[in-house]
């Protein structure tokens, strides 16, 4: 920066509370991010345990109808139509996230079989509607942190970076106005010293009327 004087610093002095007040909201955002970050984690981490429960039920499931049906019945009870999921988004402080997931599954098909192989279905279709929440929840996480972890990274670089260089600037200024200052005091000092020693000097006239008197 090379801003000098009195005007210099008022400008420095101007971007400095602007930084420092930039670092207050950095720092608010940072609390209610966190907060967020937080209960969002907690929402994910039981959309992750329902997830990988149900999993677990479809893969037992899966094993007793491999057994009862063999793969071909299982292949003809597979649904013929993709599945969609539907995303509901939310916010905090700008940042958008997903909310929660709807999953609309394709209709089932009953091509018959045992009774293992209808709750191999069923239990799949759970399972991938889990899986989609699950999905939505983590990313939303992933988001947050994303947004946590770059507003951090602004804040220190206003705290540790911006504002010490304008504080050093305005420092700098103000020795040099200190200087200037000390300058002028001088200057007008030995201005004074120098007219009292001039007016204490006797003039020429005195000193001419001084010899005729002697």
């Amino acid at each position: 920066m090379n801003e000098t004087g009195r005007s210099g610093k008022a400008r420095i002095a101007g971007q400095l509370e602007t930084a420092r007040r930039g670092s207050t909201l950095l720092d608010r955002k940072q609390h209610i991010l966190a907060d967020e970050l937080e209960r969002l984690e907690l929402f994910a981490e039981r959309n992750r345990g329902a997830w990988e429960s149900l999993a677990r039920v479809s893969a037992t499931w899966l094993k007793k109808s491999a057994a009862f049906d063999g793969r071909d019945r299982i292949r003809a009870a597979s649904a013929d139509g993709a599945a969609l999921v539907e995303l509901s988004w939310g916010g905090a402080m700008g940042v958008s996230y997903p909310e929660d997931a709807t999953v609309e599954l394709p209709a089932e098909r009953h091509p018959g079989g045992s009774s293992a192989l209808s709750y191999t279905a069923r239990s799949h279709r759970d399972s991938l509607a889990a899986a989609a929440r699950c999905a939505a929840a983590s990313r939303a996480v992933l988001l947050l942190t994303t947004e946590l972890a770059v507003t951090r990274m602004r804040q220190r670089a206003i705290d540790n970076t911006w504002i010490p260089r304008l504080e050093a600037s305005i420092a700098t200024i103000q020795r040099q106005l200190d200087g200037q200052e000390l300058e002028e005091s001088l200057r007008v000092r030995w201005a004074e010293d120098n007219r009292a020693l001039v007016d204490q000097a006797p003039t020429s006239t005195s000193r001419a009327s001084g010899g005729l008197d002697g």
